[in-house]
């Protein structure tokens, strides 16, 4: 299958740069899955109207690392730009540093006037170096004082409010970039969906930057996935399995959501208590076992997150859609509105 076959035509300015001042107020387009009928919403609180009493809305409780870094080398204060990208083992991280030539082993990196330190033990392809970390204290809590948020490389805006880009419902720290189709939602609206008996469950998907990887092959199946950590709970599992046997839907918040439950769900539909790795990917002719909508954001032409969402409600469907958000002028991507599939 062609990469060619995702492509539309976006202007740049409608990349969404900054986020809205209320969640609640981006705009919200609904498509039907079977007959790729569109309807436009103003408000994303009317996604109330589209859910129901037993469905299940699952959503990523990941939280994103202020995980980049602007430091100098100890020795000739050269300025440094790192990057976090996975935990390997104690204080070792693999990150991603700029300029990389600067960084050789043995290299002493200094932040924040010294409150935290990097020696480089490993140099990696592509700029990646292997760095082991030295402070006093709890590494997470000087890493909120000094690291800011990795944004997409889309996204030339600085962020004044870095818990904007941050769910309300974040906290498992280990994302480099936020799972951004639940951005929309306030404690508030959680609370109205309890009240109307709309089940909330949560998982969790550690999103890595291979999200905003492009696909560089002709052929998407000849695409690599990044692998990406998810965790699911037995009381989630549980949950899952009870609105599936009383016949509730179940509707992800987000890619992520939906890459962990196709992942984790058996032949026959069940859920289990699970955790791990996933490079699964997910494009047209894929059968879906775990889900039955999916609320998401507007993605990227030629993306892996298009063919996500051209899976669920067919590609034809999907780039119509999308035809229709530029003439409407909806806002894409990590800030922008949304769109809910079913």
């Amino acid at each position: 299958m062609k990469v060619d076959l995702f492509d539309f035509h976006l202007p740049e300015e409608l990349i969404a740069q900054i986020p809205l001042e209320n969640r609640e107020a981006s705009r919200l387009m609904v498509l039907n899955k079977e007959n790729g009928n569109v309807a436009h919403e103003p408000s994303f609180r009317s996604i109330l109207q589209y859910v129901q009493a037993g469905d299940c809305l699952v959503l990523n409780d990941t939280r994103v690392l202020p995980a980049r870094l602007f430091g100098m080398k100890e020795d000739t204060g050269a300025k440094v730009e790192v990057l976090l990208l996975k935990q390997e083992e104690g204080d070792v991280w693999e990150t991603l540093v700029k300029p990389a030539k600067r960084v050789k082993k043995g290299t002493i990196i200094t932040f924040g006037d010294g409150r935290l330190k990097a020696v480089c033990v490993e140099e990696k392809e592509h700029g990646g170096r292997m760095l082991e970390f030295q402070y006093e204290g709890i590494f997470y809590e000087v890493l909120e004082g000094l690291g800011e948020m990795p944004l997409p490389p889309y996204i030339k805006e600085q962020l004044d409010d870095q818990e904007r880009y941050q769910t309300v419902f974040a906290r498992e720290r280990g994302s480099a970039a936020a799972p951004t189709a639940g951005l929309h939602f306030t404690e508030e609206l959680l609370e109205e969906m309890r009240t109307k008996g709309v089940h909330i469950a949560f998982i969790t998907l550690h999103v890595g930057l291979g999200t905003f990887r492009p696909v560089n092959v002709d052929n998407i199946e000849e695409h690599d996935m990044h692998a990406e950590f998810y965790q699911m709970t037995e009381e989630t599992a549980n949950e899952l399995n009870t609105v599936r046997e009383n016949g509730g839907r179940i509707i992800t918040v987000g890619t992520t959501s939906t890459r962990t439950l196709e992942t984790i769900v058996s032949e026959h539909g069940m859920f289990k208590e699970a955790s791990g790795w996933t490079n699964i990917f997910i494009y047209p002719g894929y059968t879906f076992k775990a889900i039955d909508g999916m609320l998401t954001n507007f993605h990227l032409p030629k993306s892996t997150l298009i063919m996500l969402v051209s899976a669920l409600a067919g590609r034809d469907n999907v780039i119509h859609a999308y035809e229709e958000a530029v003439k409407e002028k909806y806002r894409f991507f990590s800030f922008g509105d949304a769109m809910l599939i079913l």
